[in-house]
C-alpha cells in the first residue's frame, strides 16, 4: 500500500493533489511527493522489505504508485560490492561500490523510469516522453515498450551512437536536437505544454525522482540496516544526490535504522561543473555553464536541482569536486583493473572524485565509504579507444608469440 498524500512545494510548502504537476503555481518552486509516514511505518518493516521482490519495488510503501501492478523489468536491488583492491589503492579501509551497471538497460535510470512509467500509466497517459543525455533515453524507451505506451525521446544530436541505437531498438521515436541537453530540455518544456504526454522529467518529474532514493534504501539495507559514513554521488541535475539523502532520512523516520550523520559528497566533470564551482566559491546559487566534457550523461549545464545538491553537501559536511576528462579516463581504467567493473564516463567522474577527495583528506581512511557507479562502460567505449587496445599482433605461431612475449 502506498502512503502517498500528495505533492508539496519544496520552497513554500503549499500542498497539491497527486496529479501530473511539477511546479508550484504560487512561487514556482519544485514539487515533491509527500507521504504519510505513520501509515508507511505500519506496513514497511524490515521483515516486509526483505520478503519483497528483488527489485526496488520491495520499498513500495514509500514509492508514489497505487496498488496495481508496476511496470517492472527488475530495476534495483543491485549489488553493493566491497572494493578491497580499489580501497587499498586509494587508502580507504572500507570502500563499497553500489553497482547500478547491472540494471536492465545498464544504468540507474531504470530506477526512476520504472516509477515514472508506472505512475504515467495510472494517470491514464498513452504516450511517455523525455529529454535525455542517453541513459534516460534507453530506460524510457524500454519501459514504454514493456507497458505498451508510445515513446518520444528527445536527445542532443551528438549523443553516443550506442545510446541512440539501443533507444531506437525499443521502438521509440528518437528526436535529435541540434544543441546541448539544456537546449533539448527547453524544447521539451514547450512540447510538454503543447501535447498531452507524460514527460518523465517534466510533468511527471516529482514521481520520477522518487526512484532515485531507493539507492539510499538499498545501501542501508545491504549494510545490515546501517548507514555509511560517507557517500560519493555523481551530479547531473543534482536530483540523485538529494534523493539518496532523502532515502536515508526516510529510513530513520520509519525507525528502520539508527540515526547517524552521513556525509554526502558530489562529483562533476570539470567540463560541466556548475555545482562544484558554486560549492567551492561559497556561492548561494548555481550559475549555468555550457557543457564540454566526455561525460555526456552528466552534461547538464543548468541543473534543476543543483542548488539543493550543493546545500545537501554543505549541510552534511560533504564536498563537491570535479575532475578533468583525462582524470575520468584514468579512473575508469583504475576501477576496471582493480575491481573488474567497467563503468561509463559518469562512473569515471565518481571514482576520479573519490580519489581526489581522499588525496585532499576530505574522505578519511577510516570511514565506511560508498561510491555510486551509475552506468555500464559499454555505452561510452569511445572515451577509451585511444587509451586501450590490442596488446600484440602475431601470426598463428608459438615461436612468434613467445618471441614477442619475451621482448
Amino acid at each position: 500500500m502506498s502512503a502517498v498524500i500528495g505533492l508539496r512545494c519544496r520552497e513554500c510548502s503549499r500542498r497539491y493533489p497527486a496529479e501530473p504537476l511539477s511546479i508550484c503555481e504560487y512561487c514556482f518552486g519544485p514539487l515533491e511527493v509527500e507521504y504519510d509516514y505513520d501509515l508507511a511505518r505500519a506496513t514497511m518493516t524490515r521483515e516486509a522489505v526483505e520478503a519483497g521482490p528483488s527489485s526496488l519495488w520491495r520499498y513500495r510503501a514509500l514509492l508514489p504508485s497505487k496498488e496495481g501492478p508496476a511496470v517492472d523489468l527488475g530495476a534495483g536491488f543491485t549489488p553493493l560490492r566491497r572494493a578491497r583492491r580499489l580501497g587499498e589503492a586509494l587508502g580507504i579501509d572500507e570502500l563499497w561500490l553500489k553497482d547500478d551497471t547491472v540494471n536492465p538497460t545498464g544504468s540507474f535510470k531504470d530506477r526512476v523510469v520504472t516509477v515514472a512509467v508506472t505512475v504515467a500509466r495510472e494517470f491514464g497517459f498513452d504516450t511517455v516522453a523525455c529529454a535525455s543525455t542517453g541513459n534516460l533515453a534507453n530506460a524510457t524507451a524500454a519501459y514504454a515498450a514493456a507497458s505498451g505506451l508510445e515513446a518520444f525521446i528527445f536527445i542532443p544530436a551528438d549523443l553516443e551512437r550506442v545510446k541512440v541505437v539501443t533507444t531506437a531498438a525499443f521502438g521509440a521515436n528518437v528526436v535529435a536536437i541540434k544543441g546541448n541537453y539544456d537546449d533539448v530540455n527547453r524544447l521539451c518544456s514547450e512540447v510538454a505544454d503543447a501535447f498531452p504526454w507524460a514527460f518523465v522529467n517534466v510533468n511527471v518529474r516529482p514521481y520520477y525522482a522518487e526512484g532515485s532514493k531507493t539507492l539510499g534504501f538499498e545501501v542501508a539495507e545491504q549494510l545490515g540496516w546501517r548507514l555509511p559514513d560517507h557517500v560519493v554521488v555523481p551530479i547531473a541535475s543534482g536530483a540523485l544526490l538529494t534523493k539518496i539523502h532523502r532515502g536515508f532520512r526516510e529510513l530513520v523516520e520509519l525507525g528502520l535504522i539508527e540515526d547517524r550523520d552521513v556525509r554526502i559528497s558530489g562529483a562533476q566533470a570539470t567540463g560541466c561543473s556548475p555545482v562544484s564551482a558554486a560549492f567551492k566559491e561559497g556561492a548561494d546559487h548555481v550559475r549555468p555553464v555550457k557543457p564540454d566534457t566526455i561525460a555526456k550523461s552528466l552534461a547538464i549545464g543548468n541543473p534543476a536541482d543543483g542548488y539543493y545538491a550543493m546545500t545537501t553537501a554543505r549541510e552534511t559536511g560533504g564536498a563537491i569536486e570535479d575532475v578533468s576528462d583525462e582524470e575520468i579516463v584514468d579512473a575508469i581504467t583504475l576501477l576496471a583493473r582493480t575491481e573488474g567493473l567497467f563503468a561509463e564516463t559518469a562512473g569515471g567522474v565518481t571514482i576520479g572524485t573519490l580519489k581526489k577527495l581522499r588525496e585532499a583528506g576530505v574522505i578519511r581512511a577510516d570511514e565506511r565509504v560508498v561510491a555510486y557507479v551509475t552506468g555500464v562502460g559499454f555505452k561510452t567505449i569511445e572515451a577509451l579507444e585511444e587509451r586501450v587496445g590490442v596488446t600484440m599482433t602475431v601470426s598463428p605461431s608459438l615461436e612468434e608469440f613467445t618471441d614477442q612475449l619475451n621482448r
